[in-house]
Order: structure tokens, then C-alpha cells, then sequence
């Protein structure tokens, strides 16, 4: 994969299947637990130089602080994806390369379904339980051989207390989670896997908003032609004016201008 420096953030840069290959690796405890994240315009506003430190060291390398999915923080290994349709455009202007967008939206069943395949229990951390109710009914039709550890919906001050999120990280041990799908919206859920990660235990974090829900069916993801045209945000925006109207028109272009002149091409892994 490619690292890219976007905005002042390391990016990670590729294709679905290599991000399924270091995903299933994971899961057969090929090097430590790996985090994936989504970087967006939003992403820049909440960690403008990352949400965690990723220092210059890289498997591609072969350093001894490496690992075969990027740099390694407290034990965790990050993939940072694209998801946001600005930093796709941009990086073509980098490097000329057209990659794809990487969604959690995209990317949450093919995951599931390696985990599958992989004899791996899931769990859920974030959302409602109504749409835990619902998210088992569909999973039950779409992925009937998926081991889910547990759903947990754990209250906002909860999570956000030290000793809270101590706990459910216990609760995530407790279940024998291998996966976590961490929704939590942002910055709770990187916080939460930076912080407590490794001590639930998991080998694969996955900080994916409301993947989970799309999948249950309780919120609707933009019909296919907004998210061929980069038009996403404006049918999210459409939908829930009130809670995403500071996120896309004050805090987005702030980002926007960063993501434009702070970008440069990095070293290829």
C-alpha cells in the first residue's frame, strides 16, 4: 500500500482486497491487533495530526517496530483508509493514481464475511439496542455461520469516563471478541480503540460510525448515484440538517484548505 501524508495525517492508500489480506492476516494472529480507521474531512477537524502516533517506523521496512499493516502505537498497528471523496481526489493529484474509496460502509460485510470464514466472533460496540435487534435478524439471513460475541450499547458518559471505557474493553475480553466493530461516531471510537484497544483483546478494531447500522437497516446509506458523484455528504446533510450542518459547512472547509496544501506523497509498503 501506499502511505500518503494528507492533510498532516498518514494515510494509507490501496486497494479492498489488500485491505481484506491484512484483515484476515490479523485474524490468524499474523502481528498484533489491527485498527482501522476512516479519513474524511472530519477526521482532519477531530486529529489534525492524526488520531494517534504514527511514528516513522513501517513493516515495509522490516523495523522491529513495525508490522506487516503500518506503524505500530501501544501495541496496536493502524490503517488510516480513505473515505472521504477529497482526499481520493487529491491523492490522484499526488501521485496519479486513481485509488478506490474505502468505507466501513463498504468494507463492514466483506470483513464480516472473512470473519466468517475465518471461524472469528464479532462484536458490536456502539449503536442502539432496537438496531442490535435488528442488525442480528439480518446477519442471521446475510451470514448465518458468523459468531457474534455480543451487542453493546454503552451511554455516551460511559464511554467517555476513563474507568467506563475501561470496562467495556473488559466486557469486549470478557465476550472472547477477535473483532470489533466500534460505533461510537467520532472521536469517541478511535479514542476508544487508542486507549483500550489492545486490553479488549480483539485482534481487529474497526472505528466504522454507522456501518453497522446501514447493515440493520435503520439508517439510510445516499443512493448510489451521490456516492458516484462525490455527493454523499450532500444527501447526509439533506437528511440530518440540524446534527451535520456545523460538521459539513463550518468544520469541512477549515479541513478542506488543510487537506490542500498540507498533502505530500509518502513511502509505498
Amino acid at each position: 500500500m501506499q502511505q500518503l501524508l494528507m492533510g498532516g495525517v498518514q494515510v494509507d492508500a490501496g486497494s479492498e482486497q489488500e485491505v481484506l489480506d491484512l484483515y484476515r492476516g490479523a485474524l490468524r494472529g499474523e502481528g498484533g491487533p489491527l485498527a482501522i480507521e476512516s479519513a474524511n474531512l472530519d477526521h482532519l477537524h477531530w486529529y489534525p495530526t492524526g488520531s494517534h502516533d504514527r511514528s516513522a517506523t513501517s513493516a515495509a521496512t522490516g523495523s522491529a517496530t513495525g508490522s506487516a499493516a503500518g506503524p505500530v502505537e501501544g501495541g496496536l498497528r493502524w490503517l488510516t483508509l480513505m473515505d472521504g471523496a477529497p482526499f481520493v481526489i487529491t491523492a490522484k493529484q499526488l501521485t496519479g493514481v486513481t485509488y478506490p474509496r474505502l468505507t466501513g460502509a463498504g468494507l463492514l460485510e466483506p470483513q464480516l464475511r472473512v470473519a466468517a470464514e475465518e471461524g472469528a466472533s464479532v462484536g458490536f460496540l456502539g449503536g442502539m439496542p432496537d438496531m442490535h435487534v435488528r442488525l442480528r435478524e439480518e446477519l442471521g439471513r446475510r451470514l448465518p455461520d458468523l459468531r457474534i460475541a455480543g451487542t453493546w450499547a454503552p451511554e455516551r458518559a460511559d464511554i467517555t469516563s476513563p474507568e467506563g471505557a475501561a470496562r467495556w474493553a473488559e466486557t469486549v475480553r470478557e465476550a472472547g471478541t477477535d473483532v470489533v466493530v466500534v460505533g461510537l461516531g467520532k472521536p469517541r471510537q478511535e479514542d476508544w480503540i487508542r486507549d483500550h484497544g489492545v486490553a479488549s483483546g480483539a485482534r481487529a478494531l474497526l472505528a466504522y460510525g454507522a456501518a453497522a447500522d446501514f447493515i440493520a437497516g435503520t439508517v439510510q446509506r445516499a443512493p448510489q448515484f451521490y456516492q458516484d458523484n462525490h455527493l454523499e455528504w450532500a444527501y447526509r446533510l439533506s437528511r440530518e440538517p440540524k446534527r451535520l450542518a456545523r460538521r459539513y459547512l463550518l468544520q469541512g472547509p477549515p479541513s478542506l484548505a488543510r487537506l490542500v496544501t498540507h498533502s505530500q506523497p509518502r513511502r509505498r509498503y
